[in-house]
């Protein structure tokens, strides 16, 4: 995907004699402090330094700034902003460490922090037009328009050869409908690099809302071309069809989108605005539900966008009470998945998901819908039905047992077919825990998902690690679900859950289904008794956790009572 905001790690370079260094430490310190040198050869100079314990002052600042932004590319965001904190530590006028700090503090969702130290490092210097692009980001995220103009024209000033900060500015015009000093900055940039992506990639979008469309699609026909996976690409030419009227061109190219990135954001909000042009209601809604759920805290702008269209279109199209619904209707999927085809299997969750699915009939649940071995298709055809059922539903639950993890801030659960090459596969090969809220996200009263997949990473051996994979071997990370939502994890995350021995039951799943059956136990009261249950069991080895809750206004249990 192109981005609009800035990863670009600026770095000031400090002054300084090596001649009376040593011979290896001189050349790891020229290495270091040279901004044209290879990334990898920088960052292993500037590592030897620090390992040496040879630098002190600007030049321990400079290579832990090198470090941090190793660590970012990673997506490691925690440890990198640790590390910044040394690096200003060591040089508090260092103000490309300020800088990006703020970017790690970004990529968390902390936006605050970021304007922060994006604040602080213009304070210090008043012409760092790169914390000005940066600043303008936000405020981009933010919708602040004009505000993001103003820091984006900045940055140009002061900046000028800054490609980022030219075709930042086209996006922002284009905003305002300024289209044709949008076209001229575009013209700057392909001065700057005529080969830039973010320029035909960005510009067609702004023709198309200037009417020009042979133009646009020249330049999105040219990006998918050369790179006719980039959903970037795709979508954008999919956005132009939209503008030109060729809803089925368009329809074409979301479905390519969906097709190799199930999970996108972008390409679920722009279907769902095809099939609401074609009238296709209860598509346009499962679509937009697909993109409206976000767990974490930072999204790219183009995101933010597509998540706020589609959020918008489902409140329209969503009634205000279930048509028809049958008060209490209550449904559940439930998914077991252990015939792993590239990865070793597992046996027990078929098994435990035969037990739930048995308990949830049993206290009365109308539609339980028990599934096993799904493959990544099958899966997202599976969750695409049960959100049809949740839609005239009060409750809609989700029980899934399988191999189940966290990589670059996202949780996945796995399907049976999936192969994890490199970690970023799973962004295509994986289901997203979003898609798996969105399809209990319809119900009316309770949505509720239940993992018991905190399990060791079968893929993390073979696995190339391009990012920062905190709990690639075991777990799931923590998350923020929306209100009305409840997420419960058969382990804290970073934790893995115990299978059962010999056949039996797994600790989580045997403790879930005895507590379901007891009478007149609410919902919440009843994940803190099946944690504590497992806790027990486990000899405080394995303890679920619950993120979220139902509605605070109304009592909910599995079984009522009399």
């Amino acid at each position: 995907m192109l981005r609009i905001a800035c990863l670009t790690l600026v770095v000031l370079l400090s002054g300084g004699a090596v001649a009376a260094a040593e011979p290896q430490l001189g050349d790891d310190l020229a290495t270091c402090r040279d901004r044209q040198a290879e990334t990898q050869a920088r960052t292993t100079a500037c590592e030897n330094l620090l390992n040496a314990g040879r630098v002190t002052g600007k030049d321990k600042s400079l290579a832990l700034v090198i470090r941090a932004q190793a660590l970012m590319t990673k997506r490691d965001y925690d440890n990198a902003i640790e590390v910044l904190n040394s690096a200003v530590e060591a040089d508090p006028d260092n103000v490309g460490a300020i800088n990006v700090r703020g970017l790690a503090h970004e990529r968390k969702g902390e936006d605050d922090l970021a304007m922060a130290d994006y604040n602080l490092a213009i304070q210090k210097r008043s012409n760092f037009g790169f914390a000005y692009n940066n600043r303008g980001t936000i405020q981009l995220r933010r919708g602040a328009l004009q505000s993001a103009l103003d820091d984006f024209s900045v940055s140009i000033k002061y900046t000028p050869k800054f490609l980022l900060g030219w075709t930042n500015r086209a996006r922002v015009r284009t905003m305002l409908k300024d289209y044709d000093g949008a076209i001229a900055d575009f013209a700057e940039a392909e001065k700057i690099d005529p080969t830039a992506q973010q320029v035909i990639g960005n510009r067609c979008i702004t023709y198309g809302l200037m009417g020009k469309f042979d133009q646009a699609l020249v330049d999105c026909n040219a990006l998918v071309e050369k790179q006719p996976k980039n959903s970037f690409a795709l979508n954008n030419r999919a956005d132009v069809y939209m503008m030109k009227g060729d809803v089925d061109a368009a329809l074409k190219d979301y479905n390519t989108v969906i097709q190799l990135y199930p999970n996108s954001i972008r390409g679920h909000a722009g279907r769902g605005q095809v099939y609401e042009r074609k009238h296709d209601l209860a598509q346009a809604r499962a679509d937009y539900r697909s993109a409206a759920y976000s767990l974490t805290k930072f999204d790219e702008v183009d995101v933010v966008r597509a998540r706020t269209i589609a959020q918008e279109r489902l409140a329209a199209l969503t009634p205000q009470t279930p048509g028809g619904a049958p008060t209490g209707r209550r449904v559940a999927l439930v998914i077991g998945n252990g015939a792993y085809k590239n990865v070793h299997a597992l046996p027990n969750p078929p098994r435990d998901a035969k037990l739930i699915a048995g308990v949830l009939h049993d206290v009365g649940f109308q539609t339980v819908i028990s599934v096993s071995d799904l493959t990544r298709d099958k899966f997202f055809d599976a969750l695409k039905s049960f959100a049809d059922e949740a839609e005239k539903a009060d409750w809609a639950v989700v029980y899934y047992a399988g191999h189940g993890f966290e990589i670059g801030g996202v949780n996945y659960l796995v399907p049976v077919d999936a192969k994890l090459a490199v970690d970023k596969d799973a962004e295509t090969q994986a289901v997203a825990l979003e898609q798996v809220i969105a399809a209990v996200g319809a119900a009316s009263k309770v949505r509720l998902v239940i993992l018991d997949a905190c399990r060791d990473n079968p893929f993390a051996p073979t696995m190339q690690h391009t990012l920062s994979l905190k709990l690639v071997d075991k777990g799931f990370s923590n998350i923020e679900p929306g209100a009305g939502f409840m997420v419960v994890y058969a382990a804290k995350h970073g934790e893995t859950a115990i299978d059962g021995d010999n056949g039996a039951d797994s600790p989580f799943s045997t403790a879930l289904s005895r507590e379901i059956k007891v009478p007149k136990v609410e919902i919440r009261k009843l994940f803190d008794i099946v944690r504590d249950d497992v806790w027990s069991a486990t000899q405080h080895v394995q303890q679920p956790f619950t993120y979220g809750s139902p509605p605070g206004r109304e009592d909910f249990y599995f079984v009522a009572g009399k």
